[in-house]
């Protein structure tokens, strides 16, 4: 195969030559080998080998009533999370892979299938590589209002893609809790209610101000 099959645009930079590119399961995403150069910091070329597993980007969203201070997230199970000890069903915030579509755009669509509830704005608030030794995704992280009345649907998602989604909603401060007891541990779900904490604490202090 040839060295740049597959490769971003900006793959070959002043400290990275890529020299072979190998791919080793194109299943259910794009698993690859690549060998390649990187410029150490003392002037030394290092030749290094590292695995890449391609699943596209993605985009993820804390609904959250400002008004009731509530958010809303699903609970659904992960097998690589099961592999690894745990029961698998993880709470999270709503999300998915962006599948070529704008994140804002995708993330509205997300949030319906999953949740029922359909949010017109959302606002993006940062940018994140959750796994950058092994996984290139990178995820658009939003949060969007929500209120009672913008359920339009059950939720639960898609079905025939293998979905079983349990909505939940609760009081932020339970959320916050629950990381702190150790019944959230999904990383993204982690950093939005963190963020939403963090706003939460500002929006004081402005009033106090």
């Amino acid at each position: 195969m040839n060295a740049n099959a597959n490769e971003p645009a900006k793959a070959t930079t002043d400290r990275v030559r890529i020299l072979e590119t190998q791919v080793l399961s194109d299943d259910w995403y794009l698993l690859k080998k690549t060998t390649f150069d990187f410029l150490r910091r003392d002037n030394v070329w290092q030749r290094l080998s590292r695995e890449t597993y391609d699943r596209g980007n993605g985009a993820t969203v804390l609904l959250h009533d400002r008004r009731r201070d509530t958010v809303v997230l699903t609970r659904q199970f992960r097998f690589p999370a099961f592999v690894n000890g745990h029961d698998g069903m993880l709470i999270e915030a709503p999300g998915g892979l962006l599948d070529n579509a704008s994140p804002e755009e995708r993330i509205r669509t997300e949030v319906e299938e999953e949740t029922g509830y359909h949010v017109q704005h959302v606002k993006k608030v940062f940018e994140a590589f959750m796994s950058p030794g092994s996984v290139t995704e990178k995820l658009f992280f939003f949060v969007a209002d929500y209120e009672s009345a913008s359920k339009v649907g059950p939720g639960g998602g898609v079905e025939s893609e293998g979905e079983d989604i349990e909505v939940i909603e609760l009081p932020l401060d339970d959320a916050l809790a629950m990381i702190r007891e150790g019944n959230i541990v999904d990383g993204k779900t982690i950093m939005l209610l963190q963020y939403a904490a963090l706003r939460r604490l500002a929006k004081s202090a402005d009033c106090e101000a």
